[in-house]
């Protein structure tokens, strides 16, 4: 059976992106967008982003996570250091994040560098988590096979007895990642699929602006 979607068609007509209209600064030119799909509505989470790393078979996978924060530094996120991406992480710390806004037609493209937090930046935001938050990440060996999603709430029942007057401790093999960027690309919609694409790229300490064809 084949499905054909060559009738599936979007006109892009919501804004437009130019090298001159842009801020110098990718990260201004992020924490703009941002603001601006946040105070749009109609996205979900707004801190959705696709991940992106290379494992150890070589192929490439990517993955929805939340952005936690951004700064001067570069994007953080939170996870498994054990998990299939932290192993791909450990092997290959090349990875590449993805935000898509359909709501304003909008698209950014991040390629970069993770790192591991510090212990003091992990154990934060664990215990800024809500409890059961805090709970499914000591009670989950993360990527690893199970029998049955049965075991795995049988063993929360238990930890939530164990830890009902008392705080959780963050697992050690639990915590932040921060991607360091070195490019930045800013997609933006337009007609007849001559979208914009606004190119950022970090050469010695300086971020070069491109405009790239659709």
């Amino acid at each position: 059976m084949r499905d054909n979607l060559h009738d599936y068609r979007k006109t892009y007509e919501k804004g437009e992106l130019s090298c001159t209209s842009v801020d110098p600064n990718p990260m201004q030119q992020f924490r703009t967008w941002f603001y601006d799909v946040q105070e749009s509505g109609g996205v979900d989470e707004v801190n959705a982003m696709t991940l992106s790393t290379i494992g150890g078979d070589g192929f490439p996978k990517g993955r929805v996570v939340l952005l936690k924060k951004y700064d001067e530094y570069g994007f953080y996120f939170y996870t498994n250091y054990n998990s299939e991406k932290g192993r791909s992480i450990a092997n290959n710390p090349k990875v590449s994040l993805s935000f898509f806004w359909p709501n304003m037609e909008r698209q950014v493209i991040i390629k970069g560098t993770a790192e591991r937090t510090s212990e003091a930046d992990s154990d934060n935001y664990f215990h800024s988590r809500p409890k059961g938050s805090q709970l499914g990440a000591v009670v989950s060996n993360q990527s690893a096979t199970i029998e049955s999603r049965k075991e795995l709430e049988e063993q929360l029942v238990k930890l939530e007895k164990e830890y009902k007057n008392k705080e959780v401790e963050r697992p050690k093999d639990w915590g932040g990642y921060l991607v360091r960027p070195v490019s930045f690309e800013f997609w933006q919609g337009r007609p007849n699929r001559l979208h914009d694409r606004i190119q950022y790229l970090l050469k010695d300490s300086d971020w070069i602006i491109n405009r790239l064809q659709p």
